[in-house]
């Protein structure tokens, strides 16, 4: 929906495509958070070791994160809804196709490009930059947070879902049953129609997008953003493949990692509505600085703890309220820097070092229980992360970006 679009329907048209697209991003992501579940059962089916299964996550996280400014680009090229029905069906056939998979390279294939390229077109980072041409400048914190807290909301509903599917249908019926969920996504886009165009309200002059591009990387702020949200997609992605078979490790029932990683969920719902809140009163840098020093403070001290069911909740709580509230945050200080043209794009390159960072966070959680059989070197990893993302978010400076004036002569 273009800025002109978006001012003709009023607040109903708004409030539409907030709905939809909130519903879109609760099935993207609530199906991905699952496949930590299947990752005992797969494995024992198919009899591969866990880092075989972790490397086919973190491919699908490396693909997500490749694909998504690209995804952005078509999006703000020719329209948002296009990707995104393109997304659902790319999603489902990559689910089918990680049912079926029986070898390493299929379940790479199914689990790891098309899952992977299915996400990356109906992502959030396409959802939220179509909210951030709907609704003005002062709404846009908390509207990036609502979007956000839809996807925790889908966590919280698929992860016990999946659960009681795979316990009582299997693991292959689970995934045929995602895949019917994200064919529904085609028939939920139309509400986001429409594509990035010009602000006619806007007084700065009108920049193609390979400038966009240019004047972001030339950016201070930007590369440092772009560093520190690596710390986020590594830590996130591995305690959402790893965690509910650490908690099985620990001696606790695999009942215990479903709602686990639903509580994190529920509670993330309240962390990311309160950062686009806290986002659009406060620092943005400074808030994300002081989240991942939380993360590391709580990380550490489940690592530390007894193992029992009550410290599992505690930490599930307390890990949701940080979980993704980094993404209202990071997203706003993009546009904070560039506006919301092409935001869809910038955003996606600064959601590939996020991927990155997903990508080593989950191979390398594979590859080290795999070696050692514990996950605790790559825990410890983690808490230092935190501690070098919140070094990195401090001096971030929240202004628009100037283009540079030429000397006069």
């Amino acid at each position: 929906m273009t800025n002109s679009e978006s001012r003709r329907s009023g607040w109903s048209g708004v409030a539409l495509l907030l709905i939809f697209g909130c519903t879109i991003a609760m099935f993207s992501f609530g199906a991905r958070s699952s496949f930590g579940l299947l990752l005992a059962p797969m494995t024992e089916a198919r009899e591969w070791s866990r880092e075989i299964f972790g490397f086919a996550i973190a491919l699908q996280n490396l693909i997500w994160g490749i694909a998504q400014p690209a995804a952005g680009a078509f999006a703000e090229k020719y329209g948002t809804a296009r990707v995104l029905a393109f997304g659902g069906v790319l999603y489902a056939v990559g689910l089918v196709a990680t049912a079926w998979a029986d070898t390493p390279l299929w379940l790479d294939i199914g689990a790891g490009i098309l899952i992977g390229l299915g996400i990356a077109c109906t992502s959030f980072t396409i959802i939220i930059a179509a909210f951030g041409r709907a609704v003005t400048e002062s709404q846009r914190s908390i509207a990036f947070g609502i979007g956000m807290a839809s996807g925790s909301l889908g966590q919280f509903v698929f992860a016990p879902l999946s659960q009681v599917l795979i316990d009582n249908f299997g693991w292959q019926q689970t995934l045929y049953v995602l895949a019917a969920f994200m064919l529904l996504i085609p028939f939920l886009v139309f509400p986001l129609r429409g594509k990035s165009t010009p602000d006619p309200s806007s007084t700065a002059p009108d920049i193609t997008m390979k400038t966009a591009i240019s004047q972001a990387f030339g950016h201070r702020s930007y590369l440092l953003l772009t560093a520190g949200f690596f710390v986020c997609g590594f830590q996130i992605a591995f305690m959402a493949v790893h965690l509910p078979a650490y908690i099985v490790d620990i001696g606790l029932d695999a009942s215990v990692g479903a709602w686990s990683i639903a509580v994190i969920g529920f509670f993330n719902v309240i962390g990311a509505l309160a950062a686009g809140v806290i986002g659009a009163k406060y620092s943005k840098a400074w808030s994300l600085s002081l989240l991942y020093i939380a993360r590391s403070v709580v990380v550490a001290w489940f690592i530390l703890s007894a193992p029992s069911e009550l410290n599992v909740l505690i930490f599930s709580v307390l890990l949701g309220f940080l979980w993704l509230s980094t993404v209202p945050l990071t997203s706003g200080l993009v546009v904070v820097m560039f506006g919301p043209r092409y935001m869809a794009t910038l955003f996606g390159f600064v959601f590939l070092s996020h991927q990155v960072g997903s990508f080593i966070g989950v191979w390398l959680g594979g590859w080290m229980y795999d070696q050692y059989q514990t996950y605790d070197g790559v825990w410890w990893i983690s808490v230092g992360l935190g501690i070098f993302a919140a070094i990195v978010h401090w001096p971030i400076r929240e202004q628009a970006y100037e283009t540079p004036q030429p000397a006069s002569a």
